[in-house]
């Protein structure tokens, strides 16, 4: 059964995504003076009385808007409301209340939720402010001032929500979840192909670069296993970068790579490998984090029977530090080989977490050296005593030897693909630390 939902709404730039912020303590949706800066629909974890709860964030609500995106953001802020459990509606007291609050308040009204609503900007503390006093005429309860930036009040919100929440199983265990992040740079099907998998339009999709600015978080089971997928904003270099908006956005896909298990790097199939894509992909490589290169659009390429390994060659030339990844041809538009996606995700998530034994490492070690004796330097050769594993995700191996110097990269490179000759490791980069046998065990 998954945890109660409470979702913050509101009219655009009145405090949501900072008091998103405060009541997670964390730093997950981008906040700015600019209205329309949340889009899609942001999640985190909120713990309060013993009780745990997601809190969702999303998009300013625009009851009369033309433009397309404001329409987006309203019907991703109506999906929320369905969803929820409680709903937070959040006001601004500087601004007092407006004709928008008050379409937003019957929007609410409409859905049957428990509703609290949310005073924010109330800054200074002592005698209550006496301009939230026109806030009950909204209808919706009794307002309760609140300050995003210092935290007043927010006490007084999470008891209204634990309150209203639905009662909790007696024994629920959270299983394990496989953190999916989806990587790449604009325009590439990012937001399509999690769309394509939910089989809803869970993340706003549009030809506009930079669409998505937050990295969503998304919940999802199926018959291989339970997910959290996460669709982060595409990352332009950085000499195109001119809002501190988008600045953040990038600040917060890398976040996303390194909470991840398991990274989808999303190639645009027109395009083939860009110097972007290049950069995306070692992200994810230097953060250890399993791969899996994703060739999309690939329903509009003109082919012949020599195309896909046409590709497939221009990708291991270009990314060839990755030459461990996986390489899936789908299409987000059509579905094409999409459902083949979770058999990957599980087959390197499952080789990222391997663990081999001391006594396998050293057998491989030592066919490996018969095969290829170690480098030797002015007379003096290496010798290698061990090898051990200290941790996964990614695989980490530490070498012992008698000179760490005389352990060249290329004597690495090749007892790495010895390991991965024997146990495979697909997906996966590997860790190899050189140890000399006078320094400490790591």
């Amino acid at each position: 059964m998954p945890r109660p939902l409470v979702a913050i709404v509101g009219r655009p730039n009145v405090g949501k995504s900072m008091l998103f912020n405060k009541l997670t303590g964390q730093r997950t949706a981008i906040v700015d003076d600019t209205p329309g800066v949340t889009r899609d629909r942001i999640y985190g974890t909120v713990e309060w009385c013993g009780r745990t709860f997601d809190l969702v964030d999303t998009g300013g609500i625009e009851p009369k808007t033309d433009s397309e995106m404001l329409m987006f953001m309203r019907r991703q802020a109506e999906i929320a409301i369905e969803m929820a459990d409680v709903i937070i509606m959040v006001t601004d007291v500087k601004v007092g209340m407006t004709a928008a609050d008050a379409e937003v308040a019957s929007m609410l009204k409409r859905s049957k939720k428990p509703i609290v609503l949310a005073v924010n900007k109330c800054d200074s503390v002592g005698a209550v402010n006496p301009d939230i006093f026109e806030f009950y005429g909204l209808g919706v309860g009794d307002p309760i001032e609140v300050s995003a930036v210092h935290g007043h009040g927010t006490g007084d919100l999470l008891d209204f929500c634990v309150e209203h929440l639905p009662e909790a199983d007696a024994e629920e265990e959270e299983e394990d979840v496989t953190s999916v992040a989806i990587i790449g740079k604009p325009n590439v099907g990012k937001s399509s192909l999690l769309n394509r998998i939910l089989g809803y339009t869970r993340s706003i999709v549009s030809n506009v670069a930079g669409t998505t600015r937050d990295a969503i978080d998304t919940h999802f089971e199926n018959e291989f296993g339970k997910y959290r997928l996460i669709d982060t904003a595409g990352m332009r270099r950085k000499s195109k970068i001119d809002d501190d908006i988008e600045r953040f956005s990038n600040l917060r896909t890398i976040a996303a790579i390194e909470r991840s298990d398991v990274c989808l790097i999303l190639i645009d199939a027109n395009d083939g490998v860009t110097e972007q894509d290049t950069k995306i992909a070692g992200l994810a490589h230097e953060a250890g984090k399993a791969c899996i290169i994703v060739v999309n659009k690939w329903d509009i390429v003109e082919k012949d029977d020599k195309t896909m390994d046409k590709m497939t060659e221009q990708i291991r030339r270009d990314l060839s530090y990755m030459s461990y990844a996986p390489i899936l041809f789908i299409s987000a538009l059509t579905g094409q080989r999409v459902g083949k996606l979770f058999e990957y995700i599980n087959a390197v998530a499952e080789q990222s977490a391997l663990r081999i034994t001391t006594g396998m490492l050293n057998s491989i070690l030592a066919d490996a050296t018969a095969r290829v004796q170690p480098p030797t330097d002015k007379g003096r050769r290496l010798k290698i005593y061990y090898m051990t594993q200290t941790g996964v995700k990614p695989p980490h191996f530490v070498a012992f030897c008698n000179d760490a110097k005389l352990f060249h990269f290329s004597y690495q490179r090749y007892l790495e693909n010895q390991i991965r000759a024997v146990f495979g490791l697909t997906g996966t980069p590997i860790r190899l630390t050189i140890r000399q046998k006078n320094e400490k065990n790591v």
